[in-house]
Formats: C-alpha cells, sequence, structure tokens
C-alpha cells in the first residue's frame, strides 16, 4: 500500500503528465481515480492505442500499448522468435508476449522515486513507444497473418 507521500508524488507526476500531452496537443482520456491517461495513434499502417498510469507504490510511470491482435495458436512460436528478436534491437521499452494466448504488448516503464520529471520524459515516452510500435506492429501483423515468413521478418528488422 502506498503512503501517502507517495501518493502525492505519484498524484504530481500524474499532472505533469497531463501537462505534457496537453503541451503535445494530444487528445487523450482521463481515468482520475486510476492517474491513468488512454490515447490512440494513426501510424504508417495501423491504429495504436495507449495507455500510461502512474503507480504509487512503485513510484512508476508506466505506458502499455497492446496490439489488436493475436497471433494465431499455429503461429505462436515464430510470434515468440519475432518479439525476441525485436527485443533485441530496442534500447528502451520491450515487447512482452503471451504464449498461452499469442498476445503482444510494448511496455516502457520510467522510475520517479527521488526523482523530478517534467515535459521532456513524458515527450520522449510518448515519441519513442509511437515509434516503436509503429515499426514492429504490421511485421508482427503480416507475420502472424502468413503474408510474410520468419526469414523475411528478420530480413525486415535488420535492414
Amino acid at each position: 500500500m502506498a503512503t501517502d507521500k507517495e501518493l502525492r508524488k505519484a498524484k504530481s507526476v500524474f499532472d505533469s503528465l497531463c501537462g505534457a500531452l496537453d503541451k503535445m496537443n494530444w487528445k487523450y482520456k482521463v481515468e482520475e481515480e486510476k492517474m491513468r491517461v488512454t490515447y490512440g495513434v494513426n501510424g504508417d499502417d495501423l491504429p495504436m492505442e495507449f495507455a500510461i498510469s502512474c503507480d504509487a507504490e512503485r513510484q512508476l510511470v508506466r505506458l502499455i500499448s497492446v496490439l489488436p491482435y493475436k497471433f494465431p495458436e499455429d503461429k505462436r512460436a515464430e510470434g515468440a522468435v519475432a518479439t525476441c528478436e525485436a527485443n533485441y534491437k530496442l534500447a528502451h521499452g520491450a515487447f512482452d508476449y503471451d504464449l498461452s494466448d499469442g498476445m503482444v504488448v510494448f511496455r516502457l516503464v520510467n522510475s520517479f522515486r527521488d526523482s523530478l520529471v517534467g515535459y521532456e520524459l513524458f515527450e520522449y515516452m510518448v515519441n519513442v513507444s509511437a515509434s516503436t510500435v509503429d515499426n514492429y506492429n504490421d511485421l508482427f501483423f503480416m507475420l502472424g497473418k502468413g503474408m510474410i515468413s520468419l526469414q523475411e521478418y528478420m530480413n525486415k528488422i535488420n535492414e
């Protein structure tokens, strides 16, 4: 359970997040009680949905994007390899993969414990996550649908 001090810090960070999104002219929905915002982005190929929340107990700001499709059962092993290869290329953030149902989620987390965070952090998180998800979501989709092979996927991410 978060202390009052941790809750106040998380609320301050959440307010800074909303201020940063306002400054970037983003449209978003606020869930004040959960200290979470959600927003959508139109990518080059597929639409993307994001959620950013402040975790008072762990003193984290957490961004996730659930990709809107799952790898079918016969493609799940390829999905696992593809996710590992994508993660090997990333400097910040990671794709989480659930082998049991083929779901892929992008995750980007930063601590705000004993830190001052501001506009630049949120701008970075929003831009890096949108770029990363946009770079990989269509490749995961095409691999899962059998439109490209695992080797073609590997060739594309290694270009």
